[in-house]
């Protein structure tokens, strides 16, 4: 194949987006795809070359920067950025407007997001040939991607009204006696069905059974502290229920947010019952999966335009079926900055929480005042989160139940001196407390200096007996003084 120049290929990336974009019918859906193409593509571009092993030069730079289709958005990108971004390239993960393009389809009887998958297969084969051919592993990444696109059309009814694009079809070359490194984990599609013999011989994990209701319940009441927390988080599971109920008895059910809002200081537990509450929301039946997703403002916005709505898509889909959990989400709003990367997470978030409300939670979670400026920052967060969890702090006769409750855990016991130690160190802890309070968190760091103390005392022991080996003692609980 001949080398594309990046000027040939900005020209051919253009004009086939422009191509495509001219089909779409509803302003809605070609503003959607002209804000979005562009970032997804350049993403895309960098994982196909991860999937070809292929070190970083100055050309693929260039190729990186042809890539827009908008006069205001021509990257600038240096040569650490595009490597770092090769190397640093994650699964394939379907733009955000082809949900959009799916439900367009299915209203109307079209093939909008065939199309595109077409398209997709078709540009990244271009980015491909751009050094001269199209290597094994290139197409079999573009076919992984466009296979995953293809899958969901298919799922939603939408069937082909011609043949696809093989990728294998346009290999031109193959990597020179290096092995490159694994692709991007697109879905990959089985070529074949395994036969009865391979199927009977191979060993398959045997699952472990999940846990029902009663006993996400019993693990939430043995948490230390939260009475309230509790209450609410069984009231919620009652509402639940009931509106099931009514459902199954034709009666109306109101509209109801299950999406909430967890408010007060570190240590409290926030994220330990966001993960029993994704479980409880799986066996209500309310979510498919029940896994918990935890990220913060670093998982969601990148520092680059068209590159946060990917990142939090991403994590957006491996949320799907189970709680999204942000931390310290009122990070994502900066009052300073209109045009802070954080607000189009939030705008992403919005959609997606709309797209997929019956089977995604998003759990917000921080100091409580910072938390409520959070929320009123934005009308769609107001309407979408109107649950709130208030996690109070720790007292001291809790934190010591929680130090206790590490030993037990972690295989050690305390002597009635050690105990008495921990309890005053506790109780100061609490009394001098202030917004830099840790609760459980320091109630880990006292445990964690504890057993670090332990470990130097009992290692000077010849034989020290299994006693001594489980023992805290005072000693190991105090902080040593200044000499």
């Amino acid at each position: 194949m001949q080398t594309l120049t990046p000027e040939e290929l900005h020209q051919q990336y253009a004009q086939t987006v422009a191509a495509y974009g001219a089909l779409l019918p509803e302003p809605a859906l070609r503003v959607a795809f002209a804000h979005q193409v562009d970032g997804y593509f350049r993403q895309y571009l960098l994982a196909l070359w991860k999937a070809g092993g292929e070190s970083v030069e100055q050309h693929q730079v260039d190729i990186y920067n042809a890539v827009w289709s908008r006069a205001d958005s021509a990257p600038a990108a240096l040569y650490w950025e595009v490597a770092t971004g090769v190397a640093r390239a994650g699964d394939f993960c379907p733009p955000a407007f082809f949900a959009d393009l799916r439900s367009y389809d299915r209203q109307h009887a079209t093939s909008l997001s065939r199309r595109f998958a077409d398209q997709l297969t078709l540009l990244l084969l271009l980015f491909a040939s751009a050094d001269g051919g199209v290597s094994e592993e290139e197409a079999g990444y573009v076919n992984a991607c466009s296979d995953a696109l293809l899958e969901q059309c298919c799922l939603d009814g939408i069937r082909p009204d011609s043949p696809g694009v093989n990728a294998g079809d346009y290999v031109s070359r193959r990597t020179s006696g290096k092995s490159a490194p694994q692709a991007p984990a697109a879905p990959q599609k089985q070529t074949r069905e395994p036969t009865q013999d391979q199927t009977q011989t191979q060993k398959q994990p045997e699952e472990e059974p999940l846990p029902s209701l009663d006993e996400l319940l019993s693990q939430l009441d043995g948490l230390c502290g939260l009475d309230q927390v509790k209450k609410d988080v069984k009231s919620l599971i009652n509402l639940v229920k009931v509106r099931k109920l009514r459902q199954q008895a034709d009666l109306p059910v109101p509209p109801m947010s299950l999406h909430l809002v967890f408010l007060g200081n570190p240590g409290t537990g926030k994220t330990t019952v966001a993960r029993l509450l994704a479980q409880i929301y799986r066996a209500v039946g309310v979510l498919s999966k029940g896994q918990l997703v935890e990220v913060d403002r670093s998982g969601l916005v990148a520092g680059y335009v068209g590159q946060t709505a990917l990142k939090t898509q991403e994590a957006v889909q491996k949320a799907l079926g189970g709680v999204l959990f942000i931390d310290e989400a009122y990070a994502l709003v900066n009052q300073d900055s209109a045009n802070d990367f954080g607000r189009e997470a939030i705008e992403v978030l919005l959609k997606n929480m709309e797209d997929h409300r019956d089977d995604l939670i998003v759990i917000v979670a921080g100091y409580t005042d910072l938390m409520e400026k959070f929320i009123h920052a934005n009308p769609g967060l107001e309407s979408r989160f109107n649950k709130y969890f208030y996690f109070e702090d720790y007292t001291a006769p809790q934190l010591l139940e929680i130090f206790r409750s590490m030993c037990t855990r972690g295989g050690y016991t305390l002597s009635a001196e050690g105990e008495g130690a921990a309890r005053k160190l506790l109780d100061q802890l609490y009394e001098d407390r202030d917004e830099n309070f840790g609760n459980a968190r320091d109630v880990r760091n006292l445990f964690e200096k504890a057993v670090t103390r332990q470990s130097d005392r009992v290692a000077l022991l010849e034989s020290p007996t299994r006693e001594q080996l489980m023992e805290l003692l005072p000693q190991d609980i105090d902080e040593p003084e200044e000499p």
